[in-house]
């Protein structure tokens, strides 16, 4: 008989006024016997549809299956016949809303923890099993591919199960993209991504880091110079945005992207025993209401900002932000600024911050997105203290590579255009990811992966 408890077992974690003092992470996993319970929650329906919300199609219900039984490898090799990256999933992925919002346990109660059980399978495979993948007979043919994200690294990966020699070109000095640079540890630890990454290498795929395309080397001499069959393309979207509103020069603000990365590639995680060049003061104003945001204000609260602010012009309903982050954030301490809008950044005669001018807006008519729209509230300008600013609005992806390859198009916003199965513009050159939709979750991108290496293998076998 299943289990028709209503809810899901909770997610052991830390305290948040332990956490907010470290960058271990906050959730700390299901045991065996929490991932059986709740893997009995799953009434294995028969038309899946769970499965209909996965970006890159793992075979829920029978993973699932496999946990109930106790056979936890089982369930992880089932995950991984179709996801190349299944402990970085478990972790980061939307999974509220793409699989589980599909989950027929969740329309009178909550849907089964899926995320939670594959990141448990995830985790028992890496505590209990020396990975020996099986390198695949090769078929005499060579792809490159540019970036070592999601998208880049899932492509990888299934191009080299097919037999493909591939080359991942990463411009930083580490693998792993925004897995390893943009997600904060106590959300994603590093060493999970780098062991991800050594799977992948152990199938045969080669890394070359500090290869920057567009300056080291380009598109075309990948073809023309070093014989590559096909190209993909897993840039990410990496160009911060700002706001243009004046002050945004200073000293002390940042784009959450350098926030993030200077922590990440820098070991500011390890504070205080790395001193890394990373300055918050102590009020930190985060610019924003999405994922990176919360991210950035956690972050910023752990390296020892007494106050750290969240500015966003809409209201709580409308946080683009994972509702995980956000309860995650507030019960950390960040403090939640709703429909203000930031007009200038404030500071003193040696150009570092010292405050910032706000403004307050209230909730108009629905724009384009169908949020309703911020309106500023005549009158209502306020002056905060204020020593760092972090800019998280967006980003867009950088232009080196459009520049400098011939007949490769982009759209207005800077992204390649590609078709459904990631074909662009320039002949045997593939795209995905974010370099091509801009700024989005890590399961697109690396269903785009996934779906660019099925066509380029169709391609290649003609």
């Amino acid at each position: 008989m299943p289990n028709m408890r209503l809810d899901k077992n909770p997610m052991p974690e830390q305290a948040p006024d332990v956490r907010n003092k470290n960058f271990l992470e906050v959730t700390t996993g299901y045991t065996p016997e929490m991932a059986m319970d709740e893997a009995e929650r799953c009434l294995n329906c028969k038309n899946k549809p769970c499965m209909n919300g996965c970006p890159v199609a793992v075979k829920i219900p029978e993973f699932i299956g496999r946990i109930k039984e106790g056979d936890f490898e089982g369930a992880y090799q089932k995950i991984k016949e179709t996801n190349a990256l299944p402990a970085v999933c478990g972790r980061v992925c939307p999974q509220e809303k793409q699989c589980e919002s599909k989950c027929v346990r969740g329309i009178k109660g909550e849907p089964v923890g899926i995320g939670r059980l594959e990141r448990f399978a995830a985790d028992y495979h890496m505590a209990n099993v020396a990975d020996k993948p099986q390198r695949p007979t090769p078929n005499g043919k060579k792809v490159a591919v540019v970036g070592s994200g999601p998208s880049g690294l899932t492509a990888a990966g299934d191009l080299a199960k097919r037999g493909y020699k591939v080359t991942v070109f990463e411009a930083f000095h580490t693998a792993g993209g925004v897995l390893m640079y943009g997600i904060p540890e106590f959300r994603l630890p590093k060493d999970i991504v780098q062991k991800e990454i050594e799977n992948l290498k152990g199938l045969g795929v080669d890394i070359q880091t500090n290869v920057i395309i567009g300056r080291t080397l380009t598109v075309d001499e990948l073809f023309n110079d070093m014989g590559y069959d096909a190209v993909y393309i897993g840039s990410g979207a990496g160009l911060p945005r700002f706001m243009g509103i004046e002050g945004e020069s200073l000293n002390g603000v940042y784009s959450a992207n350098e926030f993030l990365t200077r922590i990440n590639l820098m070991k500011g995680y390890k504070f205080p025993d790395y001193d890394t060049p990373v300055f918050v003061g102590k009020n930190v104003a985060v610019l924003g209401g999405g994922n990176v945001a919360m991210d950035a204000a956690r972050s910023a609260k752990r390296l020892g900002a007494e106050n750290v602010y969240i500015i966003y012009r809409r209201g709580k309903d409308e946080l683009p932000a994972r509702a995980e982050e956000v309860e995650h954030a507030e019960q950390e301490g960040v403090i939640f600024r709703l429909l203000e809008n930031p007009t200038r950044i404030i500071g003193n005669d040696d150009g570092w911050v010292t405050g910032m001018e706000i403004i307050h807006m209230e909730l108009g008519e629905p724009d384009e997105s169908g949020r309703r729209r911020p309106v500023p509230v005549a009158g209502s300008e306020e002056i905060i203290d204020m020593d760092t600013v972090v800019v998280a609005i967006g980003q867009t992806p950088n232009p080196l590579i459009r520049q400098t390859t011939d007949g490769l198009e982009t759209n207005r916003k800077g992204c390649i255009i590609a078709d459904d199965n990631g074909l662009t513009t320039k002949e045997k050159v593939y795209a995905g990811g974010d370099v091509v939709t801009g700024a989005a979750t890590v399961i697109l991108a690396m269903g785009a992966g996934k779906k660019a290496a099925e066509a380029i293998d169709k391609e290649l076998s003609k």
